[in-house]
C-alpha cells in the first residue's frame, strides 16, 4: 500500500470484503460451476436473487459512499461518472464473456471462491482467464502500435 495514511487497518477493510464476498458465493452455492450452468439453462433462478441481492446492497453502499466519502477509498480519487460509454468494444465483449462463462459455468469472482472450497480443477479456467485476458492485451497493444504507424506514415 501507498503510504496514504490508510494503514493496516484499511487493508483488513478490503480483506474483510474479499472474506465476506467469498463465503457469501460459496455460502449460496454460487461458487459450484454446476449451479451457475444450472441458472444458465434457465433450471435454476438462484443465482439471478444472489446477484440481485448483491446489486441492491452494492447500489445502495455506493450512493452513501458518494454521498459521504470525498474520494474513493481504493484509489483516492474524486467520484467521477463513467467515462467510457456503451459501445461496440461493450458489446462485443460482453459476447465473449457471456460465451466463455456459458461453456465453463465459470465466472470470475465465483470461480476464486470455488478454490476455496476445495474445487482444484477450476484452476483451468482461473488460468484460462488469465490468458484471456493476456491475449487480449496482447492484441490491443499491437492494434496500437498499427493504428500509430498507419498515422505516421500517412495511410
Amino acid at each position: 500500500m501507498s503510504d496514504d495514511g490508510r494503514g493496516p487497518f484499511f487493508t483488513g477493510l478490503i480483506v474483510a470484503g474479499g472474506l465476506l464476498h467469498g463465503f457469501g458465493l460459496a455460502y449460496s452455492r454460487m461458487a459450484r460451476p454446476e449451479i451457475v450452468l444450472d441458472f444458465l439453462q434457465l433450471e435454476d433462478f438462484g443465482l439471478l436473487f444472489v446477484m440481485g441481492g448483491a446489486a441492491l446492497v452494492t447500489g445502495l453502499a455506493i450512493q452513501l459512499g458518494t454521498r459521504v466519502l470525498e474520494t474513493a477509498p481504493l484509489t483516492g480519487t474524486r467520484y467521477t461518472g463513467r467515462e467510457k460509454g456503451f459501445d461496440r468494444n461493450v458489446v462485443v465483449g460482453g459476447v465473449i464473456f457471456g460465451v466463455g462463462w456459458g461453456l465453463s459455468g465459470v465466472c470470475p469472482g465465483a470461480g476464486y471462491a470455488s478454490l476455496g472450497i476445495g474445487n482444484y480443477r477450476i484452476l483451468w479456467a482461473v488460468a484460462g482467464m488469465f490468458g484471456g485476458a493476456y491475449v487480449q492485451g496482447l492484441w490491443r497493444a499491437h492494434r496500437r502500435s498499427a493504428s500509430r504507424e498507419t498515422t505516421t506514415t500517412g495511410d
